[in-house]
């Protein structure tokens, strides 16, 4: 019995796992270009953001002051969290000295810290506290002119009175030009119990990309990773899905809600559950974002250009008909291409499998001549792409590139 216990703790990743000293030696990118962080207030002893690298992570979530040096020791970085700066909507009505008296002794207290990569402000603000949220940004900049302020945006289908705008371009726009943030970070949960994507994803990856571009700034997702009201648990093609979708319109940051469950109502399967054990939604995560490790060094060197669906196109996005580089794309499903260009104009194309239960084979033809390469999500290296790479799995994505 004892032989059989430990061989299924080794089966499940639990000790003797390879995978885990292997991501010690992985060279993780920075989050100043691109974030990968499990969404919520992380805390604990060294174990646990130990864990939280182990799982693929650059960026810890929002940490308290005591326990930077843990974060810094697990080789991550984090948003600092402190009771003092959590901008609500009373916090936001304060005058500027008082909001820049508290982020300065906040600042103050981190010291430079090199794991504080930022500091979190508020999460899901009405547009009638942006201005006060203005004040808040304001003061982080100055007194920490390269940190982030973190505030997060409601998604697209809330009402209008919670955005406080008459509509959603509105609301980002107004975001943009009362807070001056360096980034848009957004949430969007759409995988549903009955197995179905909820309508308004893409349309809400299209309206956030829009105003990226527009305002020239990068944007973060947050997606799901664990299970709540009538949402999905999580699965291996749901995590591959939301990865790579995201991918496909130009994201430069992905963050999971949540990595630890929350103990309340219908909550389940976090990566780490209510008693603070790994669940299998840890390995399903790691493998996602050990995937995104490897594709990042290419990835990030990258500008997006363009995004189209193929051969059905969701409501408020593009067809292929739209595309600069594509010339056909041919599979057994619907998929999403997002289009980059290199720093020496070389093409590339993000191929996306957006079935969330089939694999399909699939066919890709460029507009220009020239080989077909991949990038590959196990090696990061860069190979010709050919026969059994010619196959997505459900939600997979790929990342193509035209050697001329």
């Amino acid at each position: 019995m004892r032989l059989i216990a430990c061989m299924l703790m080794i089966s499940i990743g639990l000790i003797g796992n390879p995978a885990a000293a292997q991501n010690k030696e992985m060279k993780m990118v920075d989050p100043s270009e691109f974030v990968i962080m499990p969404w919520g207030t992380t805390s604990g002893d060294q174990s646990v953001f130990d864990t939280i690298r182990d799982c693929g992570f650059n960026t810890a979530g929002f940490v308290r002051v005591d326990d930077l040096d843990k974060v810094e020791k697990a080789g991550l970085k984090c948003l600092v969290s402190d009771p003092t700066t959590h901008a609500g909507d009373k916090e936001a009505l304060l005058d500027q000295a008082e909001i820049d008296k508290r982020v300065q002794a906040l600042v103050k207290r981190v010291a430079g810290h090199k794991a504080a990569f930022g500091y979190y402000l508020r999460d899901e603000p009405t547009a009638r506290v942006f201005p006060g949220l203005g004040r808040w940004a304001a003061a982080v900049y100055k007194a920490d002119p390269n940190a982030l302020a973190y505030i997060n945006l409601f998604p697209m289908g809330v009402s209008i009175e919670a955005l406080g705008v008459y509509s959603y371009d509105h609301y980002l726009d107004e975001f943009v030009q009362q807070i001056k943030p360096k980034f848009i970070s957004y949430d969007r949960y759409s995988l549903m119990d009955d197995g179905s994507l909820a309508g308004g994803y893409f349309l809400n990856l299209e309206r956030v990309r829009a105003a990226s571009h527009r305002h020239n700034l990068p944007f973060w997702n947050i997606v799901l990773s664990n299970s709540h009201f009538r949402y999905a648990e999580p699965t291996p093609a749901g995590f591959r899905f939301q990865l790579f979708t995201t991918l496909a319109y130009g994201a430069r940051g992905i963050s999971y809600f949540t990595y630890f469950t929350p103990k309340t109502g219908n909550y389940r399967l976090g990566p780490i559950d209510q008693f603070g054990n790994k669940t299998q939604t840890l390995y399903m995560l790691r493998d996602v974002n050990l995937q995104l490790q490897n594709i990042l060094p290419v990835y990030i060197t990258l500008k997006n250009v363009n995004v189209f669906h193929h051969p059905n196109v969701p409501d408020g996005s593009q067809g292929i008909a739209t595309s600069k580089f594509t010339e056909s794309v041919e599979g057994g499903g619907d998929f999403v291409v997002g289009e980059f260009e290199g720093p020496d104009g070389q093409q590339f194309a993000m191929v996306v499998n957006r079935d969330l239960h089939k694999s399909t084979p699939f066919q890709v033809k460029f507009k220009e001549d020239g080989e077909i390469q991949r990038v590959s999500a196990y090696t990061g290296q860069i190979n010709p792409w050919q026969g059994e790479d010619r196959w997505l799995a459900a939600g997979q994505g790929m990342l193509l590139c035209l050697k001329k």
